[in-house]
């Protein structure tokens, strides 16, 4: 089993069971799943550029990412309905908790000048998004095979009804978030 989410069953379902005087473990919050997305403005005049961020999410989370396309065509942005514009992973269970192992404990102090993560990026409903700009901090890169440094964004969706839950949940677990 992995460390971090025996640390959840052990430490941090108590902790949260007395912090917010919870009756029964069912209300306690927990991580449903993670999704990792890469937009990808650049495929529409450069489609290798789709293949090099698709084997980039593949070396970081173990599993093939979904391509996603363009819903609408919009002019301005030169987009035509169908076209690929990004890559998307989902990871639930042991890939989830592996991967959130690293991100707090190897990729997040990778960052420059890294004083920790922003507490405002809940959405209201207990879901976390961070965004990072360079997929560089993953040590699973090569930095001498990436062709371009990319942005992604990373989503923490979890079963607390609101942001104090979660924001106190991740906290346990290791999120390093920002002192205000």
């Amino acid at each position: 089993m992995n460390v971090l989410k025996e640390k959840y069953q052990n430490e941090v379902v108590p902790a949260l069971m007395k912090e917010f005087s919870l009756a029964n473990v069912m209300q306690v919050p927990k991580l449903e799943k993670i999704v990792l997305n890469i937009g990808l403005g650049e495929a529409l005049d450069n489609p290798k550029a789709m293949d090099a961020a698709v084997a980039d999410i593949m070396s970081i989370t173990g599993q093939k990412p979904v391509i996603t396309k363009a819903k609408k065509s919009i002019a301005n942005f030169k987009l035509r309905e169908g076209r690929l514009i990004g890559a998307k992973v989902t990871l639930r269970g042991e890939k989830m908790w592996a991967f959130i192992d690293r991100l707090i404990n190897i990729a997040l102090p990778r960052l420059r000048d890294f004083r920790g993560v922003s507490g405002d990026s809940f959405d209201g409903r207990g879901n976390y998004t961070l965004g990072l700009q360079e997929q560089l901090i993953f040590p699973e890169i090569e930095y001498d095979k990436i062709d371009k440094v990319r942005g992604m964004e990373i989503t923490i969706v979890t079963s607390a009804p609101n942001d104090e839950q979660s924001l106190a949940m991740l906290s346990m677990l290791g999120m390093p978030f920002r002192k205000v």
